[in-house]
C-alpha cells in the first residue's frame, strides 16, 4: 500500500506536542510492515538548521530528507510563510495568516505527489493544519485522474484546536464560496478547517476509542459533536503507540540503573537515586508518586490542588516536573514549602529527569480532566510504575484495575480516596509486585498499533 502522511509537525524535525511523536513513529512502523510511505510537512525555519537527518533541496520550493530505510519526508518551503521561529504563533498569539500558511502547505503537498509520481492509496491527514487536504481532494482535484483511487483518513489528536478563521479569509484557500455552508466549512459565520476535514474525509479517527465517543458529546465535542454524530459510522479510535527504543527500562541511559520485567532489582536503585537527586529522604518503604505534566486544569491540577494537603499527610513522597499556569505554580510551591520532605517541585522541562521519574517512582499520577490519548500512563506501565488516573479518553482505554488505579468521579475527594487506596496497597509488597509486572506486560508499541492503522486504511479503501 502507498501511504502519504500530511502533518504540521514531525519528530525529529519540528515538535510542539504529541502529534509530532505520532507522525514521526507511525511511518517507520508502517514501512517495517512493507508499505511505501512518504511524509509531507512545512519547511519551517527550524528544519533549515538541522544537521541530522540531512535535509537537502529537492526541487523548487521543496526540500527532502531520508527517514527509515526507504521512506522520505518532503518539506514545503516558503520563507514568507514558514521562515519564522514559531510553528503556529509567537508570544502575541497565533499567526494571523495561519489559514494561508496551512492551506498553501496542503495544496502544494498534493501537487508535489503528482510531481514525484507518488500515487497514494491513502492520504493520512493529521489535525486541523492538514484538514483542508481532503477538502481539496474532493473539490479542486476532484477531476484529477491521478487521485482517482486515493482515499483519505483524518486523525483528530485534540478536537479543542479547530482552525477557525473569519469568512473573509476563505479566498486565500483557493476554494469557491459554495463550500461555505453549514454542511461543509461554515461554523457560526466563520471558516472551520477541522470541520472540513471531518466532512470531506472518507474515514475519521481519534487517538483512543473512548475519546472517539467522548467527542460526540456536548461536554467534549467543542461544537463538533453534531458533525461527528453524523459521521459516527466512519469514526474510529486507535491508541497512540510508544517508541520502545526510547522508553525501555532495560536499555535507558538516562536512568540510574537498568531493570526489566525479569529482574526488577535496578528499580530500587532508581528510586533511591531519584530521592537523592530531588532532595527527599531515601525511604524505600514510603511510596513515591511521580508527576510529569503541564500544570494546568486539563491535566487535573485543580483537583490535585484541592487534595494536596490530604495527600501530603498520607506518608508518601511526591516529585512533580513541568510548567504551566501560574496559579498552579503558586499552589505547588506553597505545598513544597510546607512539606519539604514530602514534595519536590521542579518547574521546568527536563527530559533526563522525566526518564528518572518514570523509572524511580512507585505511582504515576495522571488525573487529567480529559486526555485524548496520553503517553505518560503508557510509559509508566513500561517502567513498572503503577498509574493512577481519572477515567477519561486514552487513560480509560489503557489503565484498569489489573494494572493501575482508576477513579470515575472527577473531584478532589475521589482523587484522595484513590491515592489512599494505592498507598495502602503499596504496603503489600507481593500484591504490588504482581501489579507492576502486569503493567510491564502491556504492549503499546507502534508495531502493534500500526497494524490497527492498516486495518483502518483498508476500511477507507473499501469506501
Amino acid at each position: 500500500m502507498k501511504i502519504v502522511m500530511i502533518a504540521s509537525e514531525v519528530v525529529p524535525f519540528a515538535k510542539t506536542g504529541g502529534l509530532a511523536d505520532v507522525t514521526g513513529a507511525l511511518p517507520l512502523a508502517l514501512e517495517k510492515q512493507g508499505h511505501e510511505v512518504a511524509v509531507v510537512m512545512p519547511g519551517y525555519k527550524a528544519v533549515q538548521y538541522l544537521k541530522s537527518p540531512v535535509v537537502r533541496s529537492f526541487s523548487a520550493g521543496v526540500s527532502s530528507a531520508a527517514i527509515g530505510k526507504k521512506s522520505r519526508i518532503y518539506f514545503i518551503d516558503n520563507d514568507k510563510l514558514y521562515g519564522r521561529d514559531g510553528l503556529y504563533g509567537d508570544k502575541s498569539g497565533d499567526y494571523k495568516d495561519n489559514l494561508e500558511r496551512f492551506s498553501y502547505f496542503c495544496r502544494k503537498a498534493l501537487e508535489l505527489l503528482k510531481e514525484i509520481g507518488f500515487q497514494p492509496d491513502i492520504l493520512h491527514c493529521h489535525d486541523w493544519q492538514a484538514a483542508i487536504a481532503p477538502v481539496y481532494l474532493k473539490t479542486l482535484f476532484a477531476a484529477d485522474d491521478f487521485f482517482r483511487n486515493t482515499r483519505t483518513v483524518f486523525t483528530i489528536h485534540n478536537i479543542g484546536y479547530q482552525g477557525i478563521f473569519p469568512k473573509e479569509q476563505l479566498p486565500v484557500t483557493g476554494l469557491d464560496w459554495p463550500v461555505f455552508n453549514s454542511e461543509m466549512l461554515e461554523y457560526y459565520g466563520q471558516v472551520n478547517i477541522l470541520k472540513g476535514g471531518i466532512v470531506f474525509s472518507d474515514v475519521i479517527n481519534t487517538v483512543s476509542e473512548t475519546y472517539s465517543k467522548e467527542i460526540q458529546t456536548k461536554e467534549f465535542g467543542f461544537g463538533m459533536e453534531g458533525v461527528l454524530g453524523r459521521r459516527k459510522d466512519d469514526l474510529y479510535g486507535i491508541i497512540n503507540g510508544l517508541d520502545n527504543s526510547i522508553w525501555d527500562p532495560a536499555a535507558d541511559k538516562k536512568i540510574f540503573e537498568n531493570f526489566s520485567i525479569k529482574d526488577l532489582e535496578g528499580k530500587k536503585a532508581d528510586k533511591a537515586g531519584l530521592q537523592k537527586l530531588c532532595g527527599l529522604p531515601v525511604k524505600a518503604g514510603e511510596p513515591l508518586i511521580g508527576i510529569v505534566s503541564r500544570l494546568a486544569q486539563q491535566k487535573g491540577f485543580d483537583i490535585i490542588s484541592g487534595a494536596i494537603d490530604e495527600i501530603c499527610r498520607m506518608g508518601l513522597q511526591m516529585v512533580i516536573l513541568g510548567t504551566g499556569d501560574q496559579k498552579y505554580h503558586d499552589i505547588m510551591q506553597a505545598a513544597a514549602g510546607k512539606y519539604p520532605k514530602t514534595v519536590s517541585l521542579n518547574l521546568r522541562f527536563d527530559d533526563n529527569l522525566a526518564h528518572k521519574i518514570y523509572a524511580g517512582s512507585d505511582i504515576f499520577l495522571m488525573p487529567s480532566n480529559y486526555e485524548p490519548c496520553g503517553l505518560g500512563q503508557m510509559i509508566s506501565l513500561r517502567y513498572g510504575t503503577v498509574p493512577l488516573v481519572y477515567k477519561t479518553g486514552g487513560l480509560a482505554d489503557t489503565v484498569n484495575e489489573n494494572n493501575g488505579y482508576v477513579f470515575d468521579r472527577y473531584s478532589s475527594e475521589e482523587l484522595g480516596k484513590a491515592v489512599k487506596k494505592a498507598v495502602k496497597d503499596f504496603k503489600d509488597r507481593r500484591r504490588w509486585r504482581e501489579l507492576m509486572l502486569r503493567g510491564m506486560k502491556c504492549n503499546f508499541s507502534w508495531s502493534a498499533q500500526s497494524k490497527k492503522y492498516v486495518e483502518l486504511y483498508e476500511k477507507a479503501k473499501a469506501k
